[in-house]
C-alpha cells in the first residue's frame, strides 16, 4: 500500500472477509468498451516492428516523435529492459467525452523478459470480484476510477494505487502502467486499414444515449476500427429479433483473436507501412510512466518478438451477478507464469517446438 490513504477505495473493516452490505438496486448496464490496449502497446513493441529498419527509425520517434512518453528521468543500467524483466499494468477504459467514464474494462498483467525474449500476458475479467486486505470488495474496473477521483483532489497517481492494489493481487511486483482509451484502438485499427476477422456469431446492440450502433453478421470480413470495437465490446443484445448475448470470457476470448490477427497485420508490408498512424492513435489516447529511455530500451530489446513468443492467459470464473468469481486454480497458474517469465523459466517459442518434436 502507498503511503496516502485518502485514495483509496472505502476500507473493509473485516480484513479479508465479505462485509454484510445492504442490497443495492439493480440498474440496467450499458454496453460498454471492450478493446484491449495490448494493441497499440503490445502489438507496436513487439510484435509490429518486424522489419529491421523500422527499429531506428522507432529509436528517433521515441526520441522526438509520438513516442516521447514525457518521462525524462534516467534508467539506472541494472533497471534497463535489456537486462531485467519487465511488468506492466495494461488498462483499457470506457472513456469517452460522450459517458466521461473511466471503467477499466480492460486488466492485462504483461511479464517481459529479455534472456528468453518471452511474453505472459494475463487478462482478468472486468467484473472480478477483488477481496483484498485493505480494500473493500469491489469489481476490478472499479478501482481506477476511484484512485483517479481522488487524484484529482491531490491524492496518489491513480496509476500508481492501480500498481501497488494489483502488485499485491498478483504476487508480482508491478514495475509500470499504461491506460489507453476506445479511440485509440479504434483508430489504430484504421490506420492499419481494418483487420480480418471471422465474426462468430450475429450482434445487434443500440444505444442512442452514446451513440452504440453495434449490428454485425456472421462471417470473415474485414472490420474498420468501429466496428472491431464493436466486436470486442459486444456484450447483449436488445433488438429484435435478440441476437445471442456474450460474458466477459468470450469477450477475451474476441480480443485474443483480433489481436492475433492485428499482430499478422502488423508484420505485413502494408502494416510496417502503416506505422506512423499506429503510433499517432497510440500517442493521442494513451497515457503511460515509461520514462523515453526504457521505452528505447524496449524497442531494441523486443522488436523481433512474434506472436509466438507472447503467452496468453485469460483466467476464467463463475458469473453470480454483479461479479465474476475467479477460478481460484487458474489464478494460482497465472500468478505462477508471471513468476516463470520473471525469473526466465518460460522457453522460448524456438526452444519449445523442439522440445515437442524431441518428446512426441
Amino acid at each position: 500500500m502507498s503511503s496516502s490513504k485518502s485514495n483509496l477505495p472505502p476500507r473493509s473493516h473485516s480484513g479479508n472477509k465479505e462485509n454484510k452490505q445492504p442490497p443495492r438496486n439493480k440498474k440496467k448496464k450499458k454496453s460498454r468498451f471492450k478493446t484491449f490496449l495490448i494493441l497499440v502497446f503490445i502489438v507496436i513493441i513487439l510484435a509490429g516492428l518486424s522489419v529491421g529498419g523500422y527499429a531506428g527509425w522507432l529509436y528517433y520517434k521515441a526520441e522526438h516523435g509520438v513516442l516521447n512518453t514525457g518521462n525524462d528521468n534516467p534508467v539506472p543500467p541494472e533497471k534497463s529492459a535489456k537486462v531485467k524483466p519487465v511488468t506492466m499494468l495494461l488498462l483499457g477504459t470506457d472513456y469517452r467525452p460522450v459517458t466521461g467514464t473511466h471503467l477499466s474494462d480492460v486488466i492485462m498483467v504483461t511479464a517481459f523478459n529479455p534472456d528468453t525474449k518471452t511474453v505472459t500476458v494475463v487478462s482478468l475479467p472486468r467484473d472480478t470480484r477483488i477481496n483484498l486486505k485493505g480494500y473493500r470488495p469491489n469489481k476490478a474496473n472499479a478501482y481506477y476510477p476511484t484512485f483517479l477521483s481522488e487524484e484529482k483532489k491531490g491524492g496518489n497517481k491513480a496509476t500508481d494505487e492501480m500498481k501497488t492494489m494489483m502488485s499485491k493481487y498478483m504476487d508480482i511486483p508491478i514495475d509500470y502502467a499504461t491506460v489507453i482509451n476506445f479511440q485509440g484502438f479504434s483508430d489504430a485499427v484504421d490506420a492499419l486499414g481494418g483487420v480480418d476477422v471471422n465474426v462468430d456469431m450475429n450482434m445487434c446492440y443500440r444505444d442512442t444515449a452514446d451513440g452504440t450502433n453495434i449490428n454485425l453478421k456472421t462471417g470473415q470480413q474485414k472490420l474498420d476500427g468501429e466496428k472491431a470495437l464493436d466486436y470486442v465490446r459486444y456484450r447483449k443484445s436488445n433488438c429484435k429479433p435478440k441476437t445471442k448475448g456474450s460474458d466477459d470470457f468470450d469477450r477475451n476470448r474476441r480480443q485474443n483473436e483480433v489481436l492475433h490477427a492485428l499482430i499478422d497485420q502488423m508484420q505485413s508490408f502494408k502494416g510496417v507501412t502503416s506505422l506512423g498512424g499506429v503510433l499517432d492513435a497510440m500517442d493521442k489516447n494513451m497515457d503511460t510512466d515509461f520514462e523515453n529511455e526504457q521505452l528505447k530500451n524496449m524497442i531494441a530489446t523486443y522488436w523481433k518478438v512474434n506472436k509466438a513468443d507472447v503467452k496468453f492467459m485469460p483466467i476464467t470464473g463463475t458469473w453470480k451477478s454483479p461479479y465474476v468469481y475467479v477460478n481460484d486454480a487458474e489464478l494460482d497458474k497465472a500468478k505462477q507464469a508471471l513468476q516463470d517469465e520473471i525469473a526466465g523459466k518460460t522457453l522460448p517459442a524456438a526452444s519449445a517446438d523442439a522440445v515437442e518434436k524431441a518428446n512426441p
